[in-house]
């Protein structure tokens, strides 16, 4: 009782700083409220000192900030968010209606990624089910491009192809849930298919557990043997299943843009634009309660699927020593990626030719030419540098945070929680308005929150083998906590959150150039792939090649990190010598000695 109270207090102090540093933002950045106010309310009326005047009176800001944010919180108790600075308007309906069509939204997308989950792990679980999985080569070519679509790309496309041109399903607008199913598979995909190998990665251990054998030396159908070892793997992908239907709410601002839909993402971001605090705050503490309701559903479920194994430290470990999986499939896509950069690096990313614009590809250009004139290649291939690098500097930097604090979850878990609330977007503009705008303020902003997916599944991975029946045996023999945890836990967990890491690259090179597309990364002319994406939407009709260069360097990019990701595996090898059993008596051992 008592730690759960510790984690309450944790939790309500980290959404309390996280609400009121937003609150006091722009008196933190030095910025005039009422000047952003003015523009955005009318960007053609001068800003004046009496018409500045008027709106600082008009919104209260003369009574300063510590004021205006108590007010607020007050008003909260009674369910008063205030009102929004630009319309007037009361902030709670506003943002319950946003709040509703991400909810919406974010169930018929978790439908499209469950769906796509289930074709990637199809065949894992048939050849599971009938005891064939000896010898499996890992797959993951078509997982790494779903994996790899830039959701904003592959949102414009839908909506163009689908929407306009064929006219199959609404396009724009949100007046049903017919207008759910574009964005939903502009979502689903990607998300599914990284869940999709989260979990492919894991049925292997859970078949080749004990009760998995019994269960096909006794002859139970197949069908039932893949449903219990779903069921067996769920608890170590819940927390990442929270994240990613927090993400899917407020962090699709990108889609919502495309698709023009009112939700909460969406909502946040105009708030943010034009620093309307009330719309704001009360955007951010939606998202910060769904995420805190998200992780209790996801702790609860963890804990009615394992039952009390989890407590009595009963259960198999599903990290067997294995050997690395062999493929030649890494060194394909790694070698078409650099052949790539090397034919484009020798070529001026910045050279014009207005007499050149949109020209198919050639051997002169063979990637085409954008609207400029410019040689994509060169683009493509110069961004690569900066790209990937800047990528792998991120998935590092994540992978060390998220081990590190995966390690505490009593500290890490209601920050993970806090932290994935706040969009990628989001925290662009907190670090620009903070630090001002540059090309680290996309970097810094998505390496905030790419640690929190990989912490979140070091915990629970370390949870469950916390309980593993060898981990218990060891314990018994003496083994302290250190021993424990260089011998037992970090050897059975680093594998697959290394291998969660790899597949998280595409991701943080699609969250970059999100940013980019959005405006908030790099600015013309930078060779830059989601500036790119960004400059040539337009003419994706017209000059198709334009967009699909950088997007297909992208996918190569995820089939790259998921064939790669296969390699990374437990080692066979000798276990260290088994710690001597502690020389002192229990306790109860004493004392039966003493009473003879």
């Amino acid at each position: 009782m008592r730690r759960q109270l510790a984690a309450l207090v944790w939790r309500t102090a980290l959404a309390a700083g996280l609400v009121c540093g937003i609150g006091l933002l722009p008196w933190l950045t030095r910025t005039d409220p009422a000047l952003t106010v003015l523009k955005a309310r009318s960007a053609d009326r001068d800003p004046t000192p009496r018409v500045l005047a008027d709106i600082r009176a008009q919104l209260d800001l003369d009574q300063g900030p510590l004021t205006l944010l108590g007010k607020w919180l007050g008003g909260l108790w009674r369910g008063d968010a205030g009102r929004s600075w630009l319309s007037g308007d009361e902030v709670t309906p506003a943002v319950l209606q946003a709040l509703g069509a991400s909810l919406l939204l974010m169930a018929v997308t978790l439908t499209v990624a469950a769906l796509t989950a289930a074709l990637i792990c199809a065949r894992t679980l048939w050849l599971g089910a009938h005891r064939r999985l000896d010898g499996r080569r890992a797959g993951g070519g078509g997982s790494a491009v779903l994996a790899a679509l830039p959701e904003f790309l592959t949102a414009s496309v839908l909506a163009t192809v689908v929407g306009v041109q064929l006219g199959w399903l609404p396009a724009l607008g949100w007046y049903g849930p017919q207008w759910t199913v574009l964005p939903a598979l502009a979502l689903g995909l990607p998300a599914g298919a990284v869940i999709g190998r989260l979990l492919d990665d894991l049925l292997p251990g859970a078949f080749a557990e004990p009760w998995a054998l019994a269960a096909a030396a006794r002859g139970l159908p197949g069908r039932g043997i893949a449903r219990q070892a779903v069921r067996r793997c769920l608890p170590g992908l819940l927390p990442n299943l929270g994240l990613f239907v927090v993400g899917l709410t407020g962090g699709a601002v990108a889609v919502e843009q495309v698709f023009d839909i009112p939700g909460l993402g969406r909502t946040t971001l105009q708030a943010a634009l034009a620093q309307d605090l009330p719309v704001l705050q009360a955007g951010t503490l939606a998202m910060v309660l769904l995420a805190a309701a998200t992780a209790g559903l996801a702790a609860l479920a963890t804990r009615r699927l394992v039952g009390p194994a989890l407590r009595d430290g009963a259960l198999p470990s599903l990290h067997r020593p294995s050997p690395p999986v062999r493929s030649i499939l890494p060194f394909a896509y790694g070698g078409l990626l650099t052949v790539v950069i090397a034919l484009g690096l020798p070529r001026d990313p910045l050279a014009l030719d207005t007499g050149e614009r949109l020209r198919p590809p050639s051997w002169a250009h063979p990637f085409g030419t954008d609207a400029l004139g410019r040689d994509v290649l060169a683009r493509v291939a110069h961004g690569a540098v900066d790209t990937l690098l800047l990528t792998l500097a991120i998935g590092a930097a994540a992978l060390l945070t998220g081990v590190l604090l995966g390690l505490v979850p009593r500290v890490s878990g209601p920050l993970v929680d806090t932290v994935n609330a706040v969009p990628p977007v989001l925290l662009a503009l907190l670090v620009t308005a903070i630090a001002g705008s540059g090309p680290a303020t996309p970097a810094l902003a998505v390496g905030a929150v790419a640690w929190a997916p990989l912490a979140a599944h070091t915990a629970a991975l370390l949870r469950q083998e916390r309980a593993a029946l060898h981990v218990t045996a060891t314990r018994g023999l003496g083994a302290d906590r250190w021993y424990l945890l260089r011998h037992e836990l970090l050897p059975a967990a680093l594998p697959p959150v290394t291998r969660h890491a790899l597949l998280r690259l595409p991701g943080v090179a699609l969250a970059l150039a999100s940013l980019a597309f959005l405006g908030l990364g790099a600015q013309p002319p930078a060779p830059e792939w989601g500036l790119l994406l960004a400059e040539n939407q337009p003419y994706a009709e017209r000059a198709p090649w334009a967009v699909l260069a950088p997007a297909a360097v992208l996918a190569l990019l995820g089939a790259l990190a998921v064939t790669a990701a296969g390699g990374v595996r437990l080692p066979r090898r000798i276990r260290p010598r088994t710690p001597e059993p502690s020389t002192e008596k229990p306790s109860y051992v004493r004392k039966l000695v003493g009473s003879r």
